[in-house]
């Protein structure tokens, strides 16, 4: 796995637009992110030019436009995120995490059982 730029929360929220929009335009992005923040339209093109120099986004211009193209893919980010996550708090031992979340009540039966369902896939996949 290619290593991952350090993504800060509020960037990471900058990101969730981009993927979800991509290619996007400055005003395209502060437009999206003033309806569910407060971020003012500095601070948001701050983050965008953040995130370029920290190779997360790549942009171009089109005329008096930037355009921001994800170069790092949500799936591939968000595996990297949870893999640093189970490291840091489980020191990697996914069934510490599992574990941790059923006996604090933190599952409901309904997201137990399809955890359930999802190992009995696994093992039928890999027979």
């Amino acid at each position: 796995m290619k290593k991952l730029p350090q993504i800060s929360e509020a960037e990471y929220e900058v990101m969730k637009v981009v993927w979800a929009h991509a290619p996007i335009s400055t005003s395209q992005v502060v437009e999206k992110l003033a309806a569910v923040s407060s971020w003012s339209p500095k601070t948001i093109q701050t983050m965008l030019l953040r995130l370029v120099k920290k190779g997360a986004l790549s942009n171009e211009k089109q005329g008096r436009v930037f355009i921001y193209i994800p170069l790092v893919m949500e799936d591939e980010y968000r595996a990297g995120a949870s893999r640093k996550f189970l490291d840091r708090f489980y020191g990697g031992d996914l069934n510490s995490m599992v574990l941790n979340f059923v006996k604090e009540d933190q599952l409901s039966p309904a997201e137990i059982e399809e955890l359930k369902a999802i190992l009995d896939g696994k093992g039928k996949t890999n027979d």
